[in-house]
């Protein structure tokens, strides 16, 4: 009982607290500092490895969800070329849509491959139309110069066909290959019967970083698909339905989704996910997790083994005390609550640091970009950063159970001591 307050002494935690206050020299004061550090360093780089993959993931999957949405329905057709069988607007699929737990966007596209000329050069080129309901809040990232598509008030051409923009947009890779810049005029050879051929300018540059889609992918209106094709208005090549909350890993709610719009196609239309259109992309992620797993493992294998070795050299240095301790009645297990308690300890102070350290070196990426990377290789220009504060909690969680769990196997030693030899060795 603690004679100033009433409360019952813990004899463990009083012993353990008065060993940490108990400052020297010693050979044992310099290995706890090596236990802390390797606990934050640990952690420290356990908190930057998931803020980076992350990071690389979110900007991997914004940059493909900004050109194809989560789930695709078109005509179904044994067709494997760029232009889709065209489905009509009037589905039920389209016109009864409404936002909802799952889906949350639904909107039209069609392709049209051709040859894009400018002045100096001529390249193949896919045209992707898209119309007013194209989501262009994701698309915005990846601009990099000019602005969006202007579309032109409802109405029809002297022809008798539906109006159209005749802007585009196009990556910086095919803007670079041709050499235009944002107001710069080009022609689009459409290879058909009769071939046609359509005067075109460049509203806006974008960069994915992704060579598939970079290398070939204009964006352009859809009136000029249906004119082309001679599609009515109500027909298009299909339709792109994005999933609420969705961020290219919950693979079951895509799943559920999916579900969904497959029970309101009509009966000739076909679906297809993100993760069967980009199954390289998506397999490289999963990759990319394995590797992380395994390499985080052995993060946390070293940090167990140096707190062990901390600890058996903390009780070693503590021999004699154990002796004494033991031969006034102590029990084994008390004696080895003792230095459970330093450990634990050890380890709380490990984590602060070690937050410190990872949440410190994140924030400088973030707001610095101090870190930079090759866009053709990496896909982006800098090390991301996503702040994914229930990871970064569940890493701690993770490090103080695993590695207190760890810390009581080397107590054991504390029941092969015996008091007699314990404290002639001390002498």
């Amino acid at each position: 009982m603690n004679p100033k307050n009433g409360i019952p002494l813990n004899l463990s935690r009083f012993i353990a607290q008065r060993i940490r206050q108990t400052t020297t020299a010693s050979f044992s004061a310099t290995v706890t500092r090596v236990g802390v550090a390797s606990i934050a360093i640990g952690l420290a780089v356990m908190i930057l490895s998931f803020a980076i993959l992350g990071g690389f993931k979110g900007v991997i999957m914004r940059k493909i969800f900004s050109f194809g949405a989560h789930i695709q329905v078109t005509k179904f057709t044994m067709n494997n070329s760029y232009e889709e069988t065209p489905v009509s607007t009037n589905a039920d699929l389209y016109q009864k849509f409404k936002p909802g737990p799952r889906l949350q966007h639904i909107q039209v596209f069609g392709h049209k491959a051709g040859m894009l000329q400018s002045d100096q050069e001529i390249m193949g080129a896919v045209l992707k139309g898209v119309g007013r309901d194209y989501n262009w809040s994701a698309f915005r990232q990846t601009l990099v110069a000019g602005d969006i598509l202007a579309f032109p008030d409802s109405g029809s051409t002297a022809s008798g066909g539906p109006s159209y923009s005749n802007q585009i947009l196009v990556s910086r890779r095919i803007a670079n290959k041709l050499r235009v810049r944002p107001g710069d005029k080009v022609t689009m050879y459409f290879i058909q019967n009769p071939p046609r051929a359509r005067p075109l300018v460049v509203k806006g540059i974008y960069e994915t970083g992704l060579e598939e889609l970079d290398n070939t992918l204009i964006i352009g209106d859809i009136g000029l698909v249906q004119r082309l094709n001679d599609w009515s208005p109500d027909q298009v090549g299909g339709f792109e339905v994005f999933v609420n909350g969705f961020n290219g890993t919950d693979l079951h709610q895509l799943d559920q989704a999916y579900q969904e719009v497959d029970e309101r196609m009509d009966q000739d239309m076909g679906g297809s996910k993100i993760t069967d259109r980009y199954l390289s992309l998506f397999d490289w992620l999963s990759l990319l997790n394995r590797n992380v797993v395994v390499f985080l493992t052995l993060i946390l294998f070293v940090a167990c083994f140096n707190m062990v070795s901390i600890l058996l050299i903390l009780m070693m240095e503590r021999t004699a005390m154990i002796g004494m301790l033991k031969a006034m009645g102590a029990t084994d297990w008390q004696i080895r609550r003792i230095f459970l308690y330093n450990g634990i300890s050890l380890v709380w102070r490990g984590l602060l640091f070690g937050n410190l350290l990872g949440v410190g070196l994140c924030a400088l990426q973030y707001h610095f970009r101090l870190i930079p990377l090759d866009p053709v290789n990496y896909f982006m220009d800098t090390v991301p950063i996503e702040w994914n504060w229930p990871v970064f909690g569940l890493l701690n969680l993770a490090t103080l159970v695993v590695v207190s769990a760890v810390l009581v196997i080397p107590t054991f030693i504390v029941t092969r001591i015996q008091p007699i030899r314990a404290i002639a060795f001390a002498k």
